[in-house]
């Protein structure tokens, strides 16, 4: 899983409540087990219309917003079924951070196993993210895991919480495997009595 320590970028705004997975990548969608190519497919049916045309007022489809690597969004985002689809769907669109007042517990969980940081913080300063966000590409947003900052266009900051260990495990890239393989030597040390005391189990 790649770090995350500091993000600067443009910030997507979608003023939109209850925003559920099913939204950011439809059912039809989650045949693959691969966490690549769902980019494509993110948000599908706001995107792109019946026939497969762009739906050329869509946010991430003008061109301020197509290379966003933070979405500004409205409360309860990541709500409906727990399927990880949707943060890989963010991620490989290129969304790295994603600020609301608020996230379904299980969406929530899933973006820090891959590498996405999800932000909550009181409406107001939600407002004024969206509003900043709205200014496109000449206003972008810096996110700094480090110091939990954000930083907006005219230099104001915004603090927000995260917990000590999720932190940890994004400023070092670190997902439930990374998090396994740092005791590998633990583990290859237990395998190896193992196999002395019960060779049973290996042959």
């Amino acid at each position: 899983m790649d770090k995350f320590t500091t993000l600067t970028g443009v910030g997507a705004p979608l003023s939109l409540v209850n925003i559920d997975t099913d939204m950011i990548i439809p059912k039809q969608f989650l045949k693959t087990i691969k966490r690549t190519g769902l980019g494509k497919s993110l948000f599908f049916e706001m995107r792109f219309d019946d026939a497969g045309n762009e739906v050329e007022d869509f946010v991430l489809n003008q061109p301020a917003w197509r290379n966003a690597e933070i979405l500004v969004t409205g409360e309860n985002f990541g709500c409906g079924s727990s399927r990880e689809h949707a943060p890989w769907a963010l991620l490989d669109f290129g969304i790295r951070c994603v600020i609301a007042e608020s996230f379904a517990d299980i969406f929530y969980n899933n973006c820090f196993k891959n590498g996405i940081l999800p932000i909550r913080l009181p409406k107001e300063d939600v407002e004024k993210l969206l509003e900043d966000a709205e200014r496109g590409s000449n206003a972008t947003i810096t996110v700094d895991l480090e110091s939990q900052t954000i930083k907006g266009p005219d230099g104001g900051t915004i603090n927000f919480e995260v917990e000590e260990f999720r932190k940890h495990c994004l400023l070092n890239g670190l997902d439930d495997i990374g998090l396994t393989m740092q005791k590998k030597e633990n583990i290859d040390s237990f395998e190896s009595k193992q196999k002395l005391s019960e060779p049973w189990l290996y042959s």
